[in-house]
């Protein structure tokens, strides 16, 4: 395989000027219409499509309202509206857990802070970055999902494999006007191009500038 190589920071920032200009519209791609439905959402959705997830949630929405709703239900009986996602009874836990200190420390409000959201349950630094952008307007960080993990690397951004040295790699590299869109429009460049396993490198909009980190066979 070849020597793994990090595009020179003039060519990083043309890869992403072109990724923004092919995706200009591109948003957080679970639904959700307050702070507690997006926190429930996206604990549901670590290693779970997002279809999945926005499949499930009308309903469970539909049946907890509050914070009190959720910490005051059995595993049991969320688990009748979860049970398609993975993981879905370490999830439920981690929901009753975080609800619960919702309601006990924050009077059932999601707290808008970085330091406090990681001290919940089911929430990593990935998760607490999607809430603070999405129902906050706050931009602190680069969500890093496994669609960031692994464009990062094909594209030559970042060398890391671990999140949390990617998003510091993106955020020293990029401007912070650039922070809150950056990972659906890689995550939406996957999905279209970029897929796991032969990417459309033919079509890439990236293909003169992409090193092709890992890439083993491509169309």
């Amino acid at each position: 395989m070849k020597d793994f190589v990090l595009l020179p920071k003039k060519s990083a920032l043309t890869a992403i000027e072109i990724l923004e200009k092919t995706y200009p519209n591109q948003k957080y791609y679970l639904n959700f219409s307050n702070p507690l439905e997006l926190i429930v959402a996206a604990i549901l959705s670590a290693q779970t499509r997002d279809t999945v997830v926005n499949s499930i949630t009308p309903e469970l929405f539909k049946k907890y309202k509050t914070a009190r709703d959720y910490a005051g239900s059995s595993e049991a009986e969320l688990l009748k509206y979860t049970s398609k996602v993975t993981f879905a009874g370490n999830k439920v836990k981690n929901i009753i857990k975080t609800a619960s200190i919702l309601s006990e420390k924050y009077d059932g409000k999601v707290p808008d802070k970085m330091e406090e959201l990681l001290k919940l349950p089911g929430v990593g630094r990935k998760t607490a970055n999607t809430i603070l952008i999405n129902a906050y307007g706050k931009v602190e960080g680069i969500p890093v999902d496994t669609w960031v993990i692994k464009l990062a690397a094909r594209i030559g951004l970042s060398k890391s494999q671990k999140p949390d040295d990617i998003e510091k790699d993106l955020m020293s590299l990029l401007e912070k006007s650039h922070w809150k869109k950056i990972a659906y429009i890689m995550k939406e460049h996957g999905h279209e191009i970029c897929h796991s396993t032969a990417p459309l490198c033919s079509k890439c909009v990236l293909k003169d500038i992409c090193p092709k980190n890992g890439v083993v066979g491509s169309k």
